[in-house]
């Protein structure tokens, strides 16, 4: 069971890989698609290892992403 709920705003996400580069569970990726800008933002490949410490929202320039713990 999930511990936390991510949300990425995926349309202003510019692929910088902060998120990625900082996730202590390496959980983060790029997305294989793009988004309208023409980035591929990042996404949470496992949900359920996330410990919702907060740290990709903290990383990313540009705040597009909300950690939520459940």
């Amino acid at each position: 069971m999930a511990k936390a709920k991510l949300t990425f705003d995926t349309e202003k996400c510019k692929g910088c890989e902060l998120c990625i580069q900082f996730c202590p569970k390496k959980i983060l990726v790029l997305d294989t698609e793009t988004n309208q800008k023409g980035y591929f933002p990042a996404k949470v490949t496992n949900i359920d290892e996330c410990i919702a410490c907060g740290t990709c929202a903290i990383m990313c320039p540009d705040s597009i992403i909300t950690v939520e713990k459940e």
